[in-house]
Parts: structure tokens; sequence; C-alpha cells
């Protein structure tokens, strides 16, 4: 598989595709662009963000908001209340374990059921 080229067949903003499954976690790409992710956080699960291209604005409720660039790699702890955006197109990939809820237990205009997440 082609990283960039699966990105090019992903045309929709906050909409994650399962491109694999390794045991019991999924990697999925997404492209965000804008700030429609609401606060929100897994409970039980960690999330690891590994920007592909373009920047990402960080924000961790109660703690100073960061910038990740293309290259960078954060593992967000369960229990976590976050959200990003980004003023550009951005290119992630996510690690999320099977039973991960896009948006934890937040439902929004942007929120994907699994089924739809597949490619």
């Amino acid at each position: 598989m082609n990283i960039k080229n699966t990105f090019k067949g992903i045309k929709e903003y906050f909409s994650p595709k399962i491109i694999g499954e390794v045991n019991d976690v999924f990697v999925k790409l997404v492209k965000i662009k804008g700030d429609k992710i609401p606060w929100h956080n897994h409970k039980n699960e960690d999330e690891l963000f590994y920007i592909i291209k373009g920047s990402l604005l960080f924000e961790i409720e109660g703690k100073s908001s960061f910038t990740m660039n293309k290259g960078d790699l954060f593992i967000v702890k369960k229990n976590t209340t976050h959200r990003v955006s980004s003023l550009k197109e951005c290119q992630i990939m996510l690690i999320e374990n099977k039973t991960t809820l896009h948006t934890g237990d937040v439902t929004s205009e942007i929120t994907k059921t699994i089924t739809s997440q597949r490619l």
C-alpha cells in the first residue's frame, strides 16, 4: 500500500478510513481541515497520532495547546479530554483499538461508525 496514493482517494474531511489491522488495533488515515472535532476522550483507550502531511493544533483540556508537524507523533493517554484542528489540510495516521469510538462518547456532525470507516 502506498499511503500517499491512498490519501488521494480520501475525499471527505473528518472521516477516518481503516487501512489495516494489527492484532486488536486499527491503522487509519484521516484528513482534517477546520475545527469540527469536538472536545472528547476515550475512557479506556490510548490513541496514537502521526502527522503525514501538514500541521495539527492539538489541545488537551487544562493544558497548553501545541502544534504537531509532518513527522511528529503523539500518544493521547486514555481518559484525556482533547480536540484537534487544522487551518489547512492535515493528513494523519491514527492507531486505535478496534473498540475506540471516533469522537468518544460525544456525538457530533462528524461522528463516524466503524462500518463507515472501512475503505
